[in-house]
């Protein structure tokens, strides 16, 4: 008997897969979904299934919300990784430095 580790096979996700997927672990069913990101549970179901060519880039945008899944995996399924000074903020947004100034939430009126 042979001590070495058999490679088995390594499953491809579609992005039809991963748009599954995504639903299924945030809890939500086609119905609760649907209602989430303002399309019908049709549609939900012919995005998983694959009926439709390409999801629309706001609709991957809202499933990732809706989901707590990072777009970029729902594409490509990759996960993303943070570069240098990442911060979570959108790119060109205040955390990215050169952007605009973080302001108070707060502000009290100047006299």
């Amino acid at each position: 008997m042979s001590m070495q580790p058999s490679v088995g096979t390594i499953p491809h996700f579609t992005i039809y897969d991963r748009l599954r997927k995504a639903r299924e672990v945030s809890g939500l069913d086609q119905t609760e979904l649907a209602e989430r990101i303002g399309v019908s549970r049709t549609s939900v179901s012919s995005y998983e299934a694959g009926r439709i060519a390409r999801p629309r880039k706001i609709v991957l945008n809202a499933w990732g919300l809706a989901t707590g899944v990072p777009v970029q995996w729902l594409e490509t399924g990759e996960e993303p990784t943070p570069g240098p000074g990442d911060d979570g903020a959108p790119a060109g947004g205040a955390g990215a430095g050169g952007g605009l100034p973080r302001l108070d939430s707060n502000q009290q009126p100047s006299d």
